[in-house]
């Protein structure tokens, strides 16, 4: 007889701030929705699911990722948790120190629970003074993630002077659409994506 593989089950969390949802996205799959589209099921059930809270910095998803991460994780299954990072934290004048700290809690926590994390750094924008500040907070949660042995995609370093990503902000009033919520899948899918999940990269 032969042996049956039995099916892996996966929970994918993903938490962040509106970006999971693809705002501006005419095909409404923003960057997420592209990357679980691209994601082979071979012998894998994947639940996913995206827990976006608008303007949404560190400290505040750091307190309330895991009661809502909890409530869909599960017992049996393999749990994930996807932390979609932004530049809200400058605009709060949270000082780096602070920034490390709140994305520590939330790693040390998910290890504790034996959550895998990937970790998605922040975006640019058109303003380069802003970027400079994004470029160092950038740094500091890598440094922070690689530490720690968690993936983490630095999607700053790629796109601050990428032509098409800012062409697509300067066309969107400074927010991401089509074009640019493609790249930023590219970066996930081919910067740990595959491997994070235990899952073999398609050909």
């Amino acid at each position: 007889m032969e042996d049956v593989q039995e099916t892996r089950q996966i929970r994918l969390v993903a938490v962040g701030d509106e970006l999971l949802t693809g705002p501006g996205d005419p095909r409404g799959l923003g960057w997420f929705g592209r990357v679980i589209s691209k994601t082979p099921l071979t012998g894998v059930s994947l639940q996913h699911f995206a827990l976006a809270v608008p303007g949404e910095g560190a400290e505040a998803l750091s307190a309330r990722w895991q009661e809502e991460a909890d409530r869909r994780f599960g017992q049996g299954t393999e749990n994930h948790l996807l932390i979609a990072l932004n530049a809200r934290d400058l605009q709060s004048a949270t000082t780096s120190a602070r920034s490390r700290l709140n994305l520590a809690n939330i790693l040390d926590r998910a290890s504790q629970e034996g959550i895998r994390c990937l970790v998605l750094g922040p975006v640019p924008t058109l303003d380069d003074e802003l970027n400079q500040q994004i470029s160092e907070l950038n740094r500091a949660w890598q440094d922070v993630a690689t530490r720690r042995s968690h993936t983490y995609v630095d999607a700053f370093t790629p796109l601050v002077s990428h032509g098409q990503w800012r062409e697509d902000l300067a066309a969107n009033e400074g927010e991401p659409g089509q074009a640019a919520y493609g790249l930023m899948a590219w970066l996930v899918l081919h910067r740990g994506w595959y491997r994070w999940l235990g899952i073999r990269e398609p050909v």
